[in-house]
């Protein structure tokens, strides 16, 4: 050893190396990018940084190597991205994959610390999928947590009542008797009975009637089980009323007339005619009986004959021209124009429907009224046609 000299002079170390003294002693090192025994020889490094070696190594020491060597756990999965180790376990295995990996029972997906379900839940693995679900008797969402439906009233609506935890109607419990009617009232069944029912709605209600026998005289049908009066605003103004069993009758009163369903009117003597008391072809006008009381009197129709309280028929003829040339219409019938026409003993010749009187040769005398034998008679013709006769 050289005493106060420098302990790098000359050189002791190797090739591609560099010396510093360390108090008096030399230190060797390989130049910067180099590895090696710097005592003897340093060779170039195969990379400097982690970018001169592939993405599945890191350069350590000048060297690139395998970055997952002994990185990661039993079983487990190493992975390198950007020149470092990721360390994963395999599917199928759980665990820590820096330690070690095992095999996964996916029963284990509901286990306390890794089940997703909430409190009073139950939670089954199917088809390796964790599925919640609310224990019995709870409800709610399982994932965030199941209750009962209801701890009080107030839990429930207006028209439910909080029973073994459930929200049911107070009504269906049976707390009204089987006919009577049940209405919840702030979460209480409240009973009563039907209309038309009597008594206690919490034991038994009965019908007001089952028979018109079981009803008053001013309700006396039985009607739904209950007394009414079925003439109530049945029946027009002034009209009557009559109840047979369960039907209302409307009439007019005896000195009225009129639509009992609308309204009754006193008679007047037009009311006689109405409807038609007459015959067929007839027509009927007010008139007098021989008390002078009102009655209607029946008369044919104009050209009609016949019975005007059963039937009248079409007249023969209405005037002469519907008849033969000796024959005249004499109510609404052709008869004989020479019928009861000339006197006694006269002649009659009917022309253009008209009688023509006459006394016959050798006989004298008013032909509308007698004839009689002749002594020294003259005669002659009337303008009209007729024979009137002159004494000489």
């Amino acid at each position: 050893m050289v005493v106060g000299g420098d302990p790098c002079s000359p050189n002791p170390c190797g090739s591609n190396t560099q010396c510093y003294s360390a108090g008096s002693r030399p230190v060797c090192s390989c130049l910067p990018g180099h590895w090696g025994n710097p005592l003897t020889y340093c060779q170039r490094g195969e990379c400097q940084d982690h970018a001169d070696c592939p993405h599945s190594k890191a350069c350590k020491d000048y060297r690139c190597v395998d970055v997952c060597a002994a990185q990661c756990g039993v079983n487990a999965d190493c992975t390198v991205r950007n020149h470092i180790p990721v360390c994963s376990c395999p599917p199928g295995y759980t665990g820590d994959p820096l330690t070690q990996c095992r095999r996964f029972d996916p029963q284990e997906l509901c286990d306390r610390s890794r089940s997703p379900c909430g409190v009073n839940t139950r939670c089954e693995v199917i088809n390796n999928v964790p599925t919640c679900s609310c224990q019995p008797g709870y409800f709610g969402s399982p994932l965030s947590g199941c209750r009962h439906e209801c701890e009080s009233d107030y839990d429930c609506g207006p028209s439910q009542s909080c029973q073994n935890y459930k929200c049911t109607s107070p009504c269906a419990s049976g707390a009204c008797a089987s006919t009577a009617q049940c209405e919840v009232r702030n979460h209480r069944a409240v009973c009563s009975c039907p209309q038309g029912y009597l008594g206690d709605p919490y034991t038994s209600c009965r019908a007001e009637c089952l028979t018109h026998t079981d009803c008053p005289t001013d309700r006396p049908s039985c009607l739904g089980n209950q007394c009414m009066n079925p003439c109530i605003g049945q029946c027009g103004v002034n009209a009557k009323c009559e109840v047979r069993g369960a039907t209302p009758i409307c009439s007019c009163p005896r000195d009225m007339t009129g639509d009992p369903f609308v309204r009754c009117r006193p008679f007047d003597k037009y009311d006689l005619c109405e409807p038609n008391p007459c015959g067929e072809n007839a027509k009927c006008q007010p008139g007098y009986d021989k008390t002078g009381k009102d009655r209607p009197v029946c008369t044919c129709l104009s050209g009609y004959v016949g019975d005007a309280l059963t039937y009248c028929r079409r007249g023969e003829c209405q005037s002469d021209n519907e008849c033969s040339y000796d024959q005249v219409c004499q109510n609404y019938a052709c008869v004989k124009a020479c019928t009861s026409q000339c006197g006694i003993n006269a002649q009659c010749t009917a022309r253009n429907h008209v009688a023509t009187c006459s006394c016959p040769p050798g006989y004298q005398g008013d032909a509308l009224t007698r004839c009689y034998p002749a002594d020294n008679t003259s005669y002659g013709y009337s303008r009209r046609g007729r024979v009137y006769y002159n004494k000489k």
